[in-house]
């Protein structure tokens, strides 16, 4: 993690959703609600489409984090504002903008920096707002 500033970003990247992420995240988690993969459905409830489960969202942004930290440290908190949601085409993808900054040095703590995600979609939405996290250095 070497010599930070405050503006510095430390991650930068892209992450795809499809339909097929989807299922399998619902799979793993447990997480059956037919929004995350049925039109239909999500449209009868309001929505404009089947939409990417939000614990999957916030796993994505911050999966880009833990492997910056390489081993050489550890997200000691994370939270995170859902502002939009991620609408998935049922052919193609759709993409994430990540990015992490350095927000804070030795704050809350020393040996602590506060990390800004800020993630997007391709068309410009910020989904997730007021995400933040606390990462160790040891």
């Amino acid at each position: 993690m070497g010599n930070l500033a405050v503006g510095d970003v430390v991650v930068e990247r892209d992450v795809s959703l499809t339909r097929e992420s989807l299922v399998r995240y619902a799979g793993a988690s447990g997480d059956l609600n037919p929004i995350h993969y049925r039109d239909d459905i999500a449209q009868s409830v309001g929505l404009d489409g089947v939409l990417a489960h939000g614990m999957l969202t916030m796993g994505l942004a911050i999966s880009g984090v833990v492997t910056w930290l390489a081993g050489q440290g550890r997200v000691v908190s994370y939270q995170v504002r859902f502002t939009k949601p991620v609408y998935v085409p049922v052919e193609g993808a759709v993409s994430l903008h990540v990015v992490a900054t350095v927000s804070k040095l030795d704050d809350p703590a020393p040996g602590l920096t506060t990390l800004s995600l800020s993630v997007t979609t391709e068309a410009g939405a910020t989904v997730l707002g007021k995400a933040l996290a606390v990462v160790s250095h040891s």
